[in-house]
């Protein structure tokens, strides 16, 4: 399958650089404003992969056997890119998000996007859209790749084609811009993965089956679901595309402990959650990666040994966590509010992206496009 033959013409739709970034207007909503260019690279067995091509962002021609459409062999990934003060426009850690493309590519079956094609795709689009990125805070332009199988066969065996490509949109937090706490609840009814599962890989079968949950859960009122462990349906694990942390407190006034479930391959590795991992320890706080029951989490709150907790991926950066319910039992993380451990870490993220501190694990990525200012 190719992309430029017999396309329809590009969409004209408004980017969000000209829609509603006036200082002080709110952030677009979250997913909907697209930038107006796309890249792509097909692959075949035949033939390897194809070189990147840069276009403007418009409907694809798939055959309906395509078999991504029927067996769900398709991948997607998540990354953010920002504008500094200074005008430069910088990518957070691209290459580790290279590398889970990778790593979700082998679990379905897909042929691996060379790192450096990826880094490649991601300085094409950047470079092309990103100057009319504001520096407001809050704001970044969130970059989606795909990959995903093309040929038109039904036969049940992985394809012999597939194309990868790239579109982005410019966004806020995912909750918004302030750091304000959300209430999760555990769901007993579905698991998000199993062991032997695909739970590590970032495709995107693992997301639609989670949408009656989340559904049940913002009826009830609250914002994410939490979600357990298949076997026992007793450890935390993650809430709906995002990792959980706890802030652990020593009655005898020893530093705080930073802990979070460990990677039994029925979790998304998050990026996000390894850098504040590094972040956490660097700025003194004692780390581990460690199981954590319900039940821990819910005597740990109420003994206070369990002082905060808090959410965290690309798309909601560091989000606190106020109240929790699990197994008819609703409870507190603190006194509800962001406690002062999540808020560091939050302000820590927050100026790495930035360039306001320095960026001492060399995470970000700058691209070749310099503006003095910002509309």
């Amino acid at each position: 399958m190719t992309l430029a033959p017999g396309l329809t013409e590009p969409l004209r739709l408004p980017f969000a650089g000209d829609v509603a970034l006036a200082p002080g207007a709110p952030a677009p909503a979250f997913g909907a404003a697209f930038t107006a260019h796309m890249v792509t690279a097909a692959w075949s067995e035949a033939t390897g992969w194809q070189a990147l091509e840069l276009g403007p962002r418009r409907p694809l021609a798939v055959d309906p056997a395509m078999a991504a459409l029927h067996y769900g062999q398709a991948i997607i990934e998540g990354l953010k890119a920002y504008r500094r003060d200074d005008g430069s426009l910088v990518v957070f850690r691209p290459g580790a998000y290279a590398r889970r493309l990778i790593a979700s590519a082998r679990r379905m079956a897909l042929p691996e996007l060379p790192e450096e094609v990826f880094l490649s795709a991601v300085e094409q689009l950047v470079e092309a859209d990103g100057p009319r990125l504001p520096s407001r805070p809050g704001f970044g332009l969130y970059l989606r790749p795909a990959q995903f199988a093309t040929e038109p066969s039904l036969a049940l065996r992985p394809a012999r084609d597939c194309l990868f490509l790239l579109v982005a949109f410019v966004t806020g937090g995912f909750f918004g811009d302030r750091p304000e706490p959300i209430a999760v609840t555990a769901n007993e009814e579905y698991v998000r993965a199993a062991p032997g599962g695909t739970g590590a890989a970032k495709c995107a079968g693992n997301y639609a089956p989670t949408y009656p949950a989340q559904l049940a859960a913002a009826a009830d009122g609250y914002q994410q679901v939490l979600w357990l462990d298949a076997i026992e349906r007793t450890y935390v694990e993650e809430l709906g595309g995002m990792n959980v942390f706890f802030v652990h407190r020593d009655r005898r006034g020893g530093r705080a402990v930073v802990s979070t479930p460990p990677l039994t391959g029925t979790l998304l590795p998050g990026v996000t959650r390894a850098s504040l991992l590094d972040l956490a320890a660097d700025h003194g706080f004692a780390v581990r990666e460690e199981p954590m029951s319900i039940d821990g989490w819910r005597s740990g709150c109420l003994d206070g040994t369990i002082a905060e907790a808090f959410a965290c991926g690309t798309a909601a950066g560091v989000t606190p966590i106020g109240r929790v319910r699990a197994g008819g039992r609703e409870w507190t993380v603190g006194n509800g509010a962001a406690g002062p451990v999540t808020l560091t870490l939050h302000r820590a993220l927050h100026d790495v992206h930035r360039g306001v501190r320095p960026d001492r694990f060399g995470w970000l990525h700058e691209v070749g496009v310099h503006r003095s200012a910002a509309r």
